[in-house]
């Protein structure tokens, strides 16, 4: 338990900083979650307009230190692959 004053205004810091982080991950995957959907249902069109959206919200997520800038290009990398390769 934290004893002095400081370090109970450092705890009540964090609680707040982990909601904030963790409303930021769960759009994040929201979003995600949108795209995968839109490849599993086969439609080019919509996934392409999911992927759009979900861009700048993983890169948000990514200034924000919620995931690693590398994890958040590799996950949009991957995602526009698996949307170019429908319309195959």
């Amino acid at each position: 338990m934290a004893n002095t004053v400081s370090a109970k205004k450092m705890t009540r810091k964090i609680v707040k900083r982990t909601a904030v982080n963790r409303s930021r991950r769960s759009r994040m995957r929201t979003f995600v979650r949108k795209v995968e959907e839109a490849i599993a249902g086969g439609d080019q069109t919509t996934a392409l307009t999911a992927l759009r959206e979900a861009q700048p919200e993983i890169m948000r997520a990514a200034q924000h230190g919620i995931v690693h800038k590398n994890n958040a290009s590799r996950k949009i990398s991957r995602l526009a692959a698996r949307v170019k390769a429908l319309a195959a």
